[in-house]
C-alpha cells in the first residue's frame, strides 16, 4: 500500500539556478524523473506531494547533487541525469575535470585552459609578473587571461581586478554616444565584462565593481595611477601608441601582475605603423619576468569558420607588407 505524504525540501548552499536551469530546463528533468510526484519549486524551496518512498529517494538525490556543486563548483545537465540515475560516471568524471581548471564559471561552466598556448600562458603566469600575448581573434588570449585574475583574486593573490582597453573604433565612426561617461564608454570594454560575466554571479560582481574590486576603464584612465596589489590586463593592446603603452607599464606596482593582449593584424588606429604593440616587445624582449607568447589559428575555439576567415585574411596582410617592402626598395633604387 503506497504512503502518501507532503514534504517542504529546503534547498541551501547551490544557487537555485544551477539546479533549476535557465528556464527550468534541469527542473523539468528533475520532475519527469519522478512522473508519479508533483514537484513545485519556488527558490530554494521545493514542495513535493506524493508516494513517500519516492520523496525520500528524490529528498537524498536533491541533496546529492548539492553535495556534488559543492565539492566541484559546478553541476551540469549530466551530472543530474548520472546522479536521477544512480550513474557514478559524474563522480569520476568531475574527478578528471577539475584537474586543470582555472575558475568553476556561472551555471557550471568549467572554464581551463585548452590549447597548447593557453596552457602555456598558464605556466607563464606563474613565473613572470608582466605578460605580452599576441594572437589572432578567437584565440582565447584575453579569456585566459580574464580567468588568470579571477582565480587569483579568488585565491587572495591580488587586492583587485583592473581590465582596460584603449578606446579606439573598429572602423567605424559612432558620432555622439548618449549618456554618461560610463555609458560612452561601455560599448569599448563590452567584451570585458561578458568575460567577467561567464565566471562571477551577477551579483557579486555588482559588488565587486561597487566597491572597486573589480574597475573595467579606458586606458586614458590609468594615468597617474600605481597600480599595487592588482592583476592588471591591457586587451587590444595592438591599437595603442608606443607613449600610450610606456605609460599603462609603468603603473606597475608592488605585487602586481600585469597581462598584454593584443591582435596586430586588427590595428584600428588611423595609421597602422603608430601602434606601439610590435616596438614595445622588441624594447622589452629578454628582460627577467617579462614574458612574451604567440597565439596562433590552432587556438581559436570560436566556430570552425573563423580560422578559415582569419588564414584568409593573413594572407592579405602577408601580401601588402610584402608590396610595401617592394615599393620601398623601388624608391631607393631610383
Amino acid at each position: 500500500m503506497l504512503m502518501t505524504g507532503e514534504r517542504i525540501i529546503i534547498i541551501e548552499g547551490i544557487d537555485p539556478l544551477v539546479l533549476y536551469g535557465v528556464n527550468n530546463t534541469r527542473f523539468e528533468i528533475i520532475t519527469k524523473h519522478y512522473p508519479k510526484l508533483k514537484i513545485v519549486g519556488r527558490g530554494d524551496i521545493i514542495k513535493v506531494i506524493g508516494d513517500e518512498d519516492l520523496i525520500e529517494d528524490l529528498d537524498r538525490k536533491l541533496h546529492t547533487m548539492v553535495q556534488f556543486y559543492i565539492k566541484y563548483g559546478y553541476l551540469g545537465e549530466t551530472n543530474i541525469k548520472d546522479i536521477l540515475q544512480d550513474n557514478p560516471d559524474s563522480i569520476n568524471k568531475a574527478e578528471e575535470d577539475i584537474t586543470d581548471v582555472l575558475v568553476y564559471g556561472n551555471h557550471g561552466k568549467l572554464i581551463k585552459a585548452r590549447t597548447v598556448n593557453q596552457r602555456q600562458l598558464v605556466e607563464l603566469y606563474d613565473k613572470n609578473d608582466l605578460i605580452f600575448a599576441i594572437g589572432p581573434a578567437g584565440s582565447g588570449k584575453t579569456y585566459t587571461a580574464i580567468a588568470l585574475a579571477v582565480r587569483a583574486l579568488k585565491n587572495k593573490e591580488v587586492k583587485r581586478i583592473i581590465l582596460t582597453r584603449p578606446a579606439v573604433e573598429a572602423g567605424e565612426r559612432l558620432g555622439f554616444l548618449p549618456g554618461d561617461m560610463k555609458e560612452k564608454l561601455d560599448p569599448y570594454l563590452q567584451p570585458l565584462y561578458d568575460a567577467l560575466n561567464d565566471m562571477i554571479p551577477a551579483r557579486k560582481l555588482q559588488e565587486y565593481m561597487e566597491d572597486g574590486t573589480v574597475q573595467i576603464a579606458p586606458l586614458a584612465y590609468m594615468r597617474g595611477r600605481t597600480l599595487d596589489n592588482a592583476f592588471v590586463i591591457l586587451d587590444e593592446a595592438q591599437n595603442t601608441t608606443l607613449s600610450q603603452l610606456k605609460m599603462f607599464l609603468t603603473r606597475m606596482g608592488n605585487n602586481a601582475k600585469f597581462i598584454v593582449t593584443g591582435d596586430i593584424t586588427q590595428i584600428d588606429l588611423p595609421n597602422k605603423k603608430d601602434s606601439g604593440l610590435l616596438k614595445a616587445i622588441k624594447l622589452l624582449d629578454g628582460i627577467n619576468d617579462i614574458a612574451i607568447i604567440y597565439f596562433d589559428t590552432r587556438d581559436i575555439i570560436r566556430h570552425k569558420l573563423v580560422k578559415y576567415i582569419v588564414n584568409a585574411f593573413e594572407g592579405i596582410d602577408k601580401k601588402d607588407v610584402d608590396d610595401d617592402k617592394k615599393n620601398h626598395s623601388n624608391l631607393n633604387n631610383k
